[in-house]
């Protein structure tokens, strides 16, 4: 996962959180969570990119709408970077002494 963007890793984080991930729903999510519009141009193609890494399946849920599915690489990866997160954060919440 080292060699994805934020927003990649944004992507996918939210696809592994959907219910029925296709692309104007994901896309929905990540409007809400960066508070502006993500164009089309922003989106598909890192869903493409993260489909070629082998990190997202794509297939049809009708002849018009594709959804997509985190892999067990996916899986794997962003398991991953949550351990490597953990060891960072793991203090964040810990009272202070004063």
């Amino acid at each position: 996962m080292h060699d994805l963007t934020g927003f990649q890793r944004d992507v996918l984080y939210v696809i592994a959180g959907l219910e029925e991930p296709h692309g104007l729903a994901v896309k929905a999510e990540l409007d809400d969570y960066y508070e502006q519009e993500i164009n089309h141009g922003r989106l598909y193609p890192n869903l493409d990119d993260l489909v070629g890494k082998g990190l997202l399946e794509k297939g049809e849920l009708d002849k018009r709408t594709n959804v997509y599915t985190v892999t067990q690489r996916g899986v794997r990866e962003i398991e991953a970077r949550r351990e490597w997160e953990s060891q960072y954060l793991e203090d964040v919440n810990a009272p202070t002494t004063s």
